[in-house]
């Protein structure tokens, strides 16, 4: 029997709604049925490196899946970002935000992306603590923060701090303790953390504000003494010193941190999937562990804290960046 124009208009109409859902459970049901690429918008060896593949590891395993990571340096990962930022958004490249990629557009004067509006947050994966740490032969009554406070502000446009090069997250957040404590030093930038850490010992600079996993070694051999943790709260490596919220700033909270990003667009089924997958990796000890002696601390949120932990560091790193005219050609 012939079905007339107007039934055919009728069923037509009633499943044009069904269809996509149809769509994303299907979607969703084979999804990974291909090799998955993580760009890592560093060099191989650091610590974002590092946690990319020990989490790619898992994830291959999990999802029976290869996860091939890739590394895309340059322009304090801007280069990576673009890249991810104008991929496909079916759930086969994902990115390990790192704070440096995150506040890139605001140092730099044409990245080509925001990295509040330009990706989907998927989950956190880890923190980098950073520690103030000094030269104790060149500052040895320095023993905490407003030690150094009372040392800075006694010599008045004299003291040097160093970091791991300008715009650094070790310089933004030495910038703002200074606002904060109103005390003042010069910043001596150096191009990466070896060099920079090198001449803290040396003591051509008495100051350095730097990660953890490049201080750790030489805070425990006695050549550089940790004086306080950026970090809302005490690491484990360094438990016996004190958080910089600890000693008078109430609230002070700066982490570098990591965590996966997709493109904008990706189907909220397969970003739930790589949530779910990311939240029961770091819940594995192991796991943690093996972070740690990479000098990340495992820490997960999902794709929702993520998106506001995005939203407030970049605007408020941004408005250090802008106050303190700190910016890169």
């Amino acid at each position: 029997m012939k079905m007339s124009h107007f039934t055919r208009r009728v069923l037509l109409g009633a499943l044009l709604p069904v269809l996509p859902l149809l769509t994303v459970n299907v979607w969703a049901d084979t999804w990974p049925s291909k090799p998955i690429k993580l760009i890592v918008p560093f060099p191989a060896g650091g610590p974002t490196d590092t946690a990319s593949r020990i989490l790619g590891q898992k994830l291959s395993e999990r999802l029976k899946q290869p996860v091939v990571v890739e590394n895309r340096a340059g322009a304090s990962g801007s280069i990576a970002a673009k890249q991810v930022m104008e991929s496909p958004a079916d759930g086969y490249t994902l990115m390990m935000l790192a704070t440096p990629t995150l506040l890139a557009p605001h140092m730099y004067k044409k990245t080509g992306y925001d990295t509040v509006k330009n990706f989907t947050p998927v989950a956190t994966v880890y923190d980098l603590p950073i520690v103030v740490v000094v030269n104790p032969s060149q500052m040895p009554t320095v023993t905490d923060l407003q030690k150094l406070i009372t040392y800075a502000k006694a010599r008045p446009g004299e003291l040097n701090y160093t970091s791991s090069g300008p715009g650094s997250f070790g310089h933004l957040s030495m910038e703002l303790l200074k606002e904060l404590g109103q005390f003042d030093m010069r910043h001596v930038p150096y191009k990466g953390g070896v060099p920079a850490i090198t001449d803290t010992i040396g003591g051509q600079v008495p100051l350095m504000y730097s990660d953890l996993v490049a201080a750790l070694p030489h805070i425990q051999s006695g050549k550089l003494r940790a004086i306080a943790v950026g970090s809302p709260q005490r690491v484990a490596m360094l438990q016996q010193v004190k958080t910089i919220a600890e000693q008078g700033f109430k609230g002070f909270d700066a982490v570098s941190w990591g965590g996966l990003l997709a493109p904008l667009g990706t189907p909220k089924e397969v970003v739930s999937r790589i949530e779910k997958e990311v939240s029961e990796i770091l819940a594995d000890k192991s796991v943690q562990d093996r972070m740690l002696t990479a000098g990340a601390i495992a820490h997960y949120q999902n794709a929702d804290l993520m998106a506001a932990r995005i939203k407030n560091d970049d605007d408020k790193w941004g408005r250090v960046i802008r106050d303190k005219a700190i910016g890169v050609d």
